[in-house]
């Protein structure tokens, strides 16, 4: 997506904006940090003896630097340390896009770092942006060069390495897990862009409401901040009346940035990371019952363009994962808005998703049921549980009966009180299977006594 995608008809005044001296660059790439001292943000991994440090300071020890792979979200300095890493000990950059790029390109660079080496002496540090979209056989390309450090490779990745890289290159690499900047971070980010000759150079202000939206819009993405004021400043050149004084500096107000910002363009990947991790906590919240996150989670979901049907499915889990029977009519109400959703569809849909999720929220939580049935799959799976009781057995086939199947068996509509006392464990789990456990809460606080009666009615009370 390009900042005109995001910022709609306000692109165009964004450039208009720019001093005459800039170019025709977009104020974040004018922006780029040119040194450490520059960069806002990421100091753990900028710490002093860090790896990433090291590498952009050009002391990788006797071996020679090692590469880096660079995880994080957008606008959080991946590129700008990259082009750091590359002005160390005047090393030569080339830089690549997976999305565009091929073995054939990746080999090409190859070669010329091996002629850039052994003719000048010189280091070439390749920058692959968006490594992700690398097949695995294109990844397997960068190995030799990596391995024999032909290239210092530094890849940046929005994706979670552990899925989306191949272990061999990540073995060999340093990890970098970047942040979002915080709040006060972006704040720097745009007054230094206020006042750098390389930015507005002090041609524009901003007011305090104006920079609070900003940074509220920007969610930790530096990029997205400069973007958003670079396209509030060319609304804000518009609106000014004719005859102005060209000295003054241009107000940019909170109308301009509203203006120029529509909405705040959601971080979602639903072929990613964020997939996973905002679905998680959607069911974090539920369980932990807090309504107001879990329909923020379910909103970021729905506004993402997430499957209603797959939100659905996660609900119904949750259901009788964390619920359970401290409100049998949680699975009820999640397991109709499954069915429901998949007839409506979006954008009604988004309305019975979110009486599931507020009925999961609200619910009281057990997961007795949950913990019951990992336990026993727990002592299965161990070897646990050995031939099942003849009286128990089948005695719907001929010859059953020769083997003493149904032999003593006592059928339970027989008994006065409906309950058969008669062992139904193996013999080998008879006093120690103890699976299911009900809570005091909701609902599961009533068959406690009920539960507490029936051990005791088949003999297994402790």
């Amino acid at each position: 997506m390009t900042s005109d995608d995001l910022f709609g008809a306000a692109g165009a005044a964004r450039r208009r904006a720019e001093p005459a001296s800039a170019g025709s660059a977009p104020l974040a790439v004018r922006m780029r940090p040119r040194t450490l001292q520059e960069v806002h943000g990421q100091a753990p991994v900028l710490r002093t003896g860090s790896p990433l440090r090291r590498l952009i300071e050009g002391s990788g020890g006797a071996a020679g630097p090692l590469s880096a792979i660079i995880w994080g979200p957008p606008g959080t300095g991946k590129t700008t340390l990259a082009h750091l890493v590359a002005t160390a000990e005047d090393r030569r950059f080339v830089q690549l896009s997976a999305v565009t790029a091929g073995v054939k390109d990746v080999r090409s660079v190859m070669e010329a770092a091996i002629r850039e080496r052994d003719l000048y002496g010189r280091q070439t540090v390749l920058f692959l942006d968006e490594i992700h979209r690398f097949t695995k056989a294109q990844q397997d390309a960068l190995l030799p060069g990596v391995e024999n450090r032909t290239v210092i490779l530094v890849a940046a990745t929005t994706e979670n390495p552990s899925f989306s890289i191949i272990a061999p290159l990540l073995s060999r690499s340093v990890l970098v897990t970047l942040s979002s900047l915080s709040d006060h971070e972006i704040r720097e980010v745009i007054d230094r862009a206020l006042v750098d000759e390389r930015g507005f150079g002090g041609a524009h202000t901003l007011d305090a409401e104006a920079a609070e939206h900003l940074v509220r819009v920007s969610g930790g993405d530096a990029r997205r901040a400069l973007t958003a004021l670079e396209a509030a400043a060319g609304v804000a050149l518009d609106a000014q009346p004719a005859g102005r004084h060209t000295d003054d500096p241009v107000r940019i107000g909170l109308a301009h940035v509203e203006q120029a910002v529509a909405h705040a363009a959601v971080r979602y990947d639903r072929t990613g990371d964020q997939h996973y991790d905002v679905a998680s906590a959607l069911i974090k919240s539920m369980r932990g019952s807090d309504v107001d996150a879990a329909l923020h989670y379910l909103a970021r979901m729905l506004e993402a363009g997430e499957d209603p049907r797959f939100i659905a499915r996660r609900i119904v889990i949750a259901a009788s994962e964390d619920i359970g029977l401290a409100d049998p009519t949680a699975l009820q109400t999640a397991v109709a808005a499954l069915h429901a959703v998949a007839q409506i569809g979006m954008p009604e849909a988004r309305i019975i998703l979110a009486q599931a999720v507020v009925h999961n929220s609200l619910a009281p939580k057990s997961n007795a049921a949950y913990a019951g049935i990992n336990a026993a799959i727990a002592d299965v799976r161990a070897g646990h549980g050995g031939a099942v009781p003849p009286h128990l057995r089948g005695t719907g086939y001929a010859g059953a009966a020769r083997l003493g199947h149904g032999d003593g068996y006592v059928y339970a509509h027989d008994e006065p009180d409906g309950i058969a006392a008669q062992q139904y464990l193996p013999d080998d789990l008879v006093g120690s299977a103890d699976y299911y456990r009900p809570t005091d809460r909701g609902f599961e606080e009533r068959l406690q006594a009920r539960w507490e009666w029936l051990r005791a009615r088949l003999g297994r009370a402790q």
